[in-house]
């Protein structure tokens, strides 16, 4: 991978990415460098941002990163000293923001960060980075979707009608009520403070994709991803777990150059972007691999059978339908399809296996 310089040879701009650690954020800063750019991430701690400089192998690229360590995200001023910098920042993409399936606390632990994280990044921005001309924000098809009343095509003018009671007495609907209502609180941010900079939100769906380089074992990969490391574990051999809730996926580079292109296309202010490449289902994803003779020879054993991927084949006749042609024509998108994901997607998991 080659840095793009400017004519005195610097980097094209300076960037701040939160989450750094997290599964899009590794790979938006995969992009960040492919286009040239400085990048600062975010860490929870100073062990989690050394991990961060050592995935990045190529020490002509390592040097253009560094990081910061921003503790509890939800407390006020969290980001205060985080977004200041010399020489100071052109951009900044917001990709913190909890994610688990179980909540002790569904206020504490998931709405506050989400919401609070946002807004409280906005107002640092606002406060003590006046260069920044544009904070691109990682929402979600969460606050896109609404089932089970799902209208029959779903594009950037569709929101979450989740409530916020809901949000807090429902787990299966805290996380999506926090993507909404943090997104939500962005917008209006910009519209009742009017500051310098303008936002720009990607709603992507399920994301698979090659695991970050950081990351420190499979338990910690991004929840959209399990069902492919379950499969290379031999944990569906038997049995496919069913697709449902959700049947359309996006792989993770085209979220990562989505985040990079919202930043740096001048029309994409102001703009959401719902980023679907196509539809899976668990047993198409296992027919994938093992139709890859590799895979095949290497994970037969632990892979179902092609009776039982084909029995358990699950896809509703009736599904709603995307319209993802806002971030093909603004941002220029073109996906990557569902085998090329999957396959890579396995391919890392088995490298970072060591098999």
């Amino acid at each position: 991978m080659t840095v793009t310089k400017t004519p005195t040879g610097t980097p094209r701009g300076k960037v701040l990415v939160t989450g750094g650690s997290g599964f899009i954020a590794a790979h938006v800063l995969d992009s960040l460098l492919h286009h040239g750019f400085q990048a600062v991430t975010t860490a929870r701690s100073e062990e989690k941002g050394q991990r961060i400089l050592k995935s990045i192998l190529d020490p002509d690229l390592r040097k253009f990163v560094s990081y910061v360590v921003v503790g509890n995200i939800a407390n006020d001023g969290a980001f205060d000293e985080a977004v200041k910098s010399e020489p100071p920042f052109d951009y900044v993409i917001h990709t913190a923001s909890p994610y688990q399936l179980h909540w002790d606390d569904p206020v504490r632990d998931c709405l506050d960060p989400a919401i609070k994280g946002t807004t409280g990044i906005l107002k640092s921005i606002k406060a003590h980075a006046p260069t920044v001309k544009r904070v691109v924000i990682t929402s979600s098809s969460a606050a896109v979707l609404n089932p089970p009343n799902h209208r029959e095509v779903y594009n950037e003018t569709s929101w979450s009608e989740v409530t916020w009671e809901e949000g807090i007495t429902d787990m299966k609907k805290t996380y999506r009520a926090s993507k909404k209502f943090a997104e939500k609180a962005a917008w209006d941010f910009v519209a009742n403070e009017k500051p310098n900079f303008d936002i720009a939100t990607i709603n992507n769906t399920y994301t698979f994709g090659p695991i970050q380089r950081s990351l420190p074992s499979l338990e910690a990969m991004n929840t959209s991803n399990h069902r492919i490391r379950d499969m290379v574990q031999g944990k569906m051999r038997d049995e496919i777990s069913p697709t449902a809730p959700v049947f359309t996926f996006v792989d993770v580079r085209d979220v990562a150059l989505a985040h990079v292109r919202a930043m740096m296309v001048p029309e994409a202010g102001g703009q959401r972007f719902y980023l679907v490449s196509g539809y899976f289902t668990n047993a198409k994803i296992a027919g994938i691999i093992r139709g890859k003779k590799e895979y095949e020879k290497l994970l037969g054993d632990k892979l179902p059978s092609k009776e039982t991927i084909a029995r358990s084949e699950d896809f509703p006749e009736d599904h709603w339908k995307f319209d993802t042609s806002k971030s093909r024509r603004v941002l220029g998108m073109e996906y990557i399809g569902l085998e090329k994901s999957v396959l890579d997607t396995v391919e890392s998991i088995v490298g970072f296996q060591g098999q």
